[in-house]
């Protein structure tokens, strides 16, 4: 059982395929990448796109029926990548919420910061999250460039209870090698909780997810993939899972292997 639960499969929700026929492509892919489960998660609240809760859930049924009729292995299920904002917390709780935790479990949160900066907000936000309830995974902590600057950030965050997804594609090295090499270093100091593809289509940002696991078994001890594709199925059923403890990152520190 391999279980993606970062990607945009939907169809004309946000900036991921345009059209049903590519997203059952991406889902024939995924299934041919050996993956078993896929977490549907559109951008919501990015100022760009907004997606209820209502829509992801039908579209993620609609994409059901077709792949059970193409006898294409996959489940998909319903999530979302919320844009962290104010209200958060109290949107999630919302008995009429628009908000989606990762596969409805009431617990997993996807939750995105600026790519850019750390907002000064972040630790209170999370914070607030947790007193409530739900266990904040951020998404692809590697591509953010305050936290590449500063990783002593991520060690307090997890210290506070927040969680840690890398893109597939960082460690294949398609977002730069700066940020292939910063993926690495969180691997190696136990700053990753789960990987995940962020695919958006079949082409460009594709199921990339097994690849990214050959490429982690070759650098690292095989309990770190096998800890990487266990939490992920256990994010998807929502229960709890014991993480590696992190050691704080060492600026420059040359990495086992990898050049």
């Amino acid at each position: 059982m391999i279980v993606d639960i970062h990607n945009h499969i939907l169809h004309r929700v946000d900036d991921g395929p345009a059209s049903l026929d590519e997203s059952i492509l991406m889902a024939k892919q995924a299934a041919e990448a050996g993956i078993t489960h896929v977490i549907a998660t559109p951008h919501h609240g990015n100022g760009i796109f907004d997606n209820s809760s209502d829509r992801i859930i039908h579209q993620v049924m609609e994409l059901n029926q077709e792949l059970q009729a193409r006898d294409i292995p996959v489940e998909i299920l319903p999530g979302m990548e919320i844009h962290l904002y104010g209200e958060v917390a109290d949107d999630l709780q919302k008995m009429d919420s628009s908000l989606l935790t990762l596969n409805e479990t009431n617990k997993y949160v996807l939750i995105e910061l600026p790519n850019s900066h750390y907002p000064a907000y972040t630790e209170l936000l999370l914070y607030k999250l947790q007193l409530v309830g739900y266990v904040p995974i951020i998404a692809h902590v590697e591509r953010n460039e305050e936290l590449r600057k500063k990783p002593e950030l991520l060690y307090a965050l997890f210290q506070k209870g927040a969680l840690f997804q890398v893109n597939a594609g960082s460690i294949l090295g398609m977002f730069g090698r700066n940020t292939q090499k910063f993926a690495y270093e969180l691997i190696k100091y136990n700053h990753v909780h789960v990987l995940a593809s962020d695919a958006h289509n079949h082409l460009s940002r594709s199921f990339t997810l097994t690849e990214a696991y050959r490429l982690i078994q070759q650098e690292f001890p095989p309990m770190y993939v096998n800890h990487l594709r266990a939490n992920a199925i256990y994010i998807a059923n929502g229960m709890d899972f014991t993480s590696f403890h992190p050691e704080k990152m060492r600026k420059k520190q040359r990495l086992m292997g990898y050049k």
